[in-house]
């Protein structure tokens, strides 16, 4: 017997009223084996019908009365399959933070519309130039070395017939001190500056760009009590001009530091891109 079953019991034994005269009167007709009719008068029934009568009355009320006292009292039925358990819920992995990447020197000077971005070289570095290459800033002449001191000049790769990147390649086996770069680029139409970067750190250096004696100039300078650590350097001059393959050959640089030995001094041209 389920739950339900035993709660509809119960609620039906407890809303039970049993008809008391209609009871008597179907145990008085069971006992004459007369049909069902009017009743008699109270003052006619003979004694032994009406003792009879109570008696049964008695039994059948006790009998309910057990019946419902067992319905009620008994236990609701216990399921026979057990429950299951919850199954705990597993806790979620943190996600592993992103690593930063490395920052690529920024431009001094960012100009919009630049067809190379200028926060990195657009290309590597070329070899060294010869002496007496053309267009270098003593003209007929260049000096690319300088004890630890080298240098090399390069029209950038990425320059088109509209805009171009000028690279001048640093390197020194020895800390400077002190550093001076200039850039002069030819006024051969249309030249003007889109910006500039160096891969050392830009606040370390004061950076101006003019026009003198027919020439965009860019200037970096070594900040005092900055210091160029020994190693490879690249700085670079972004600029217009006008439509159509540009000649670099009056273009120059010119480098002036001081390192352990004194003063040091390179210049030079630069090499048609490639």
């Amino acid at each position: 017997m389920n739950e339900e079953l035993t709660g509809r019991l119960r609620a039906a034994a407890e809303a039970h009223q049993p008809d008391r005269a209609r009871i008597l009167a179907r145990v008085e007709r069971g006992m004459s084996g007369a049909p069902a009719g009017p009743r008699e008068p109270s003052g006619a029934r003979p004694w032994p019908r009406v003792a009879l009568a109570s008696l049964a009355t008695a039994g059948i009320l006790a009998v309910g009365g057990f019946a419902v006292a067992a319905i009620v009292q008994s236990p609701p039925a216990r399921p026979d399959i057990p429950a299951t358990p919850a199954v705990p819920s597993v806790p979620s992995v943190p996600s592993v933070p992103s690593v930063p990447g490395t920052p690529h020197p920024t431009p001094s000077a960012p100009t919009a519309g630049s067809p190379t971005p200028p926060d990195r070289p657009s290309s590597t570095s070329p070899g060294p130039a010869t002496a007496g290459s053309a267009g270098s800033a003593q003209p007929g002449s260049a000096h690319v070395q300088d004890g630890p001191l080298w240098s090399a000049g390069s029209v950038d790769a990425g320059s088109n017939a509209f805009w171009a990147q000028s690279n001048i390649t640093l390197k020194t086996t020895q800390p400077l001190t002190a550093l001076t770069l200039e850039l002069r680029i030819k006024q051969t139409g249309g030249v003007q500056s889109t910006g500039s970067w160096r891969t050392l750190p830009a606040e370390d250096f004061t950076v101006t760009v003019q026009h003198e004696g027919g020439a965009v100039v860019y200037r970096w300078t070594l900040k005092h009590g900055r210091t160029v650590p020994a190693g490879q350097h690249v700085f670079a001059g972004q600029y217009n001009h006008a439509a159509g393959e540009r000649e670099a050959k009056h273009d120059g640089y010119r480098i002036d530091a001081n390192g352990p030995r004194g003063a040091l001094a390179v210049w030079g041209g630069f090499t048609p891109a490639r």
